[in-house]
C-alpha cells in the first residue's frame, strides 16, 4: 500500500492589508493567531495546522492558506 504524502499548508496574513479586527484569532482552532499590538494578525507558523478557518472568515480577505516546503 503506497503512503500518500500529505501537503503542508500555512496561514500567511497581508499585515499592510489587515484591519486587525481579531475574527481570525476567534476561529483558530489552535490558537495560532493573535492580533500583534493593535495593528496586525501574526500566525504562529509552529502552532498552524493550515485549515483555512481563518482565511474564511477574515472580513478583509487577508489571509491566504498556501502550500510550504515539501
Amino acid at each position: 500500500m503506497e503512503t500518500v504524502k500529505r501537503r503542508k499548508r500555512k496561514a500567511f496574513v497581508d499585515g499592510s492589508l489587515c484591519v486587525a479586527c481579531g475574527c481570525c484569532v476567534k476561529v483558530c482552532p489552535v490558537s495560532a493567531i493573535a492580533v500583534w499590538k493593535g495593528i496586525a494578525a501574526k500566525v504562529d507558523m509552529a502552532k498552524c495546522v493550515g485549515c483555512g478557518k481563518c482565511a474564511k472568515e477574515c472580513p478583509a480577505s487577508v489571509i491566504a492558506v498556501q502550500e510550504v516546503g515539501s
